[in-house]
């Protein structure tokens, strides 16, 4: 027997495929399913002894076939077939046509209508995040024929997840696998982490926290039976948190929540997951300046630790000491959270070569805490000098004061930009209503013709002089970042009231410069709009737009649009008396409506 599949039942293809013929209890029909079973263990046997690093060998339940055929490009005329699923590593993702062209062969040669799929748990994952959970639970309840691991624990997730929906759907939002399953390094005994969310925004019936217990102690009952259906070694280890606890550990930039949101993988969700998910690939799900400052601070906390804790305890801390303020600076800088392993790369990429605001050898003494956390993980170091100790304290205590230096910088670039970009935002809108001025002309034209005037009110000019101010004192190292982000959250307010009131000036310019006029066609009575602008103007009837120039001509709204956008109306709108001329050309008798 495979040692791979000690656990497995014994196949029953008649019972499971509905399109099998009804197995009758004689001497034939047992002789052919004995044959067919000898024929799937022959196959398997083949694919394991040639490639043997596959994962896992599958027969999809009928039932999900048509699906398969539905969302997965499947030939239709397979829906018969006995479906095949095969899972690989993710290396190996380029010899799959290969790999596939073998298998086929050795199809070729059993007298079973299979139809062969291979794929990797990427794959599988990337079904999971188009949200077609169908899929990926007909993969879980597949038939194994052979697994090393994934297809089992894939399938005791499952199960509890259709365990806890079954009891209490309307409260779970998400139901989101993560750890050694996603990695792709599942193994039978590994423990399968899970994360479920709890929706209590409209909880009334009793307290939030005692929904969360109550709904925890009947998902971890559900563990036993889960694992006892599943027939595998793999325990499940469930973290149920409430949704508006979880949103505020996103919004604190938990790591923890940031690891789950960028590696979970979900098999159930209501909408909730994966808006995250997607806000956090783009970068949008951004730390607060004070979860920002307890990561930095972080690094001080764990220097004292380390020069007193023993060997496995020091790396550890060294190793979270060193990484986690790095993550807090590339995520100030506006980058989302990195994986340990890509924050060596990001730090030098961005601040070494990119904005050369950080040494290299920094960078090297990064790169050395990550390597020996690396080595210390797979069990390659297993002792340390006192000297080396040493080193490494003094390495990170050197490294965390020159990212303390560095954050500060950072900061200082970040608030000229804002402070440059929020001037500027204002001062064009103003040039835009008074003109290209000065900067003292502008403030005394927006002051007595558009504030005194009552356009706008009072606290508009002190927000206006605000921004001056707050632009001069951080030139002259005098601002700090609570004055600039009071300058910005005023200036929006004002950059909106400057917006609506262009807005409103250009709309009521259009106006001047429209006309209706009425006309008579076919003895029938019409309407249409004469718009003026500097170089020449058009005559709208219906959907039918004409320019007048030297004469009558057709064009188009584009061109009408275009030109609408680029006039500059006068005052006294002066209009050439020709156009009149052409205009009774065109239409005949016409008057002006007024």
């Amino acid at each position: 027997m495979d040692p791979n599949n000690e656990n497995i039942p014994e196949m029953n293809l008649g019972e499971k495929y509905s399109n099998a013929p009804k197995i009758q209890d004689t001497n034939e029909t047992k002789k052919k399913l004995e044959k067919t079973k000898k024929e799937f263990e022959k196959l398997k046997n083949f694919i394991v002894k040639k490639y043997p690093f596959t994962e896992a060998i599958g027969i999809l339940p009928p039932q999900a076939i048509k699906r398969f055929i539905d969302e997965e490009e499947v030939p239709k005329e397979t829906e018969k077939y006995v479906h095949l699923y095969v899972i690989v590593p993710e290396e190996k993702f380029k010899e799959i046509p290969k790999i596939k062209q073998e298998i086929v062969k050795q199809i070729e040669t059993l007298k079973e209508k299979i139809w062969l799929q291979i794929k990797t748990p990427v794959d599988i994952w990337e079904t999971c995040l188009d949200s077609k959970f169908e899929l990926a639970s007909a993969i879980a309840m597949s038939f194994p024929l052979y697994d090393k691991g994934f297809l089992g624990a894939l399938r005791v997730a499952e199960i509890h997840k259709s365990l806890v929906l079954q009891k209490f759907e309307r409260y779970v939002v998400s139901y989101v696998i993560g750890g050694s399953l996603v990695r792709g390094e599942a193994v039978k005994t590994s423990d399968i982490d899970v994360f479920i969310i709890i929706n209590d925004t409209d909880i009334k019936r009793m307290p939030r926290l005692e929904l969360k217990e109550r709904l925890r102690h009947i998902i971890i009952q559900y563990i036993g039976e889960a694992t006892a259906l599943a027939g595998v070694k793999n325990k499940l280890e469930p973290q149920v948190y409430l949704l508006t606890d979880f949103w505020e550990n996103v919004k604190d930039a938990h790591p923890v929540m940031f690891t789950f949101i960028r590696d979970g993988i979900p098999i159930y969700d209501r909408g909730t997951f994966m808006p995250w998910k997607r806000l956090l690939q783009m970068g949008k799900l951004k730390p607060s300046p004070e979860a920002i400052e307890l990561f930095m601070s972080s690094g001080d906390k764990t220097i004292t630790r380390a020069k007193k804790a023993l060997l496995d305890i020091l790396v550890l801390d060294l190793y979270w000491g060193i990484i986690t303020p790095s993550q807090a600076l590339l995520m100030l800088y506006g980058l989302p959270p990195p994986t340990p392993r890509q924050t060596v790369k990001d730090m030098e990429k961005i601040f070494v070569n990119k904005e050369k605001m950080l040494e290299k050898k920094y960078v090297n003494i990064l790169g050395k805490i990550v390597g020996l956390y690396k080595d210390y993980e797979h069990e390659k170091l297993k002792e340390i000098k006192g000297a080396e100790i040493d080193k490494l304290i003094k390495d990170t205590e050197d490294y965390i004061k020159r990212l303390k230096e560095l954050k500060v910088q950072i900061e200082k670039r970040s608030q000229e930009k804002t402070i440059e970009q929020i001037y500027n935002d204002v001062f064009d809108l103003l040039k835009t209503i008074l003109g290209k001025k000065s900067q003292e002309k502008t403030i005394e034209d927006f002051k007595n013709k558009l504030v005194k005037t009552g356009k706008f009110p009072q606290q508009s000019l002190r927000v206006l002089e605000n921004i001056i101010n707050a632009k001069k004192e951080f030139k002259k190292g005098k601002s700090n970042s609570h004055k600039i982000d009071e300058a910005r959250k005023n200036s929006m307010i004002l950059i909106n009231d400057l917006i609506e009131y262009s807005q409103r000036k250009d709309l009521v310019s259009l106006e001047k410069s429209r006309i209706r006029l009425k006309y008579s066609e076919s003895g029938k009575e019409k309407f249409a709009e004469l718009i003026i602008s500097e170089e020449k103007s058009f005559l709208v009837k219906g959907n039918i737009v004409k320019k007048i120039t030297n004469k009558v001509e057709d064009s188009n709204v584009q061109e009408l649009s275009e030109a609408v956008e680029k006039q500059k109306i006068k005052q006294n709108l002066q209009i050439n008396p020709r156009v009149f001329e052409l205009l009774k050309k065109e239409l005949g008798e016409f008057e002006i409506i007024l």
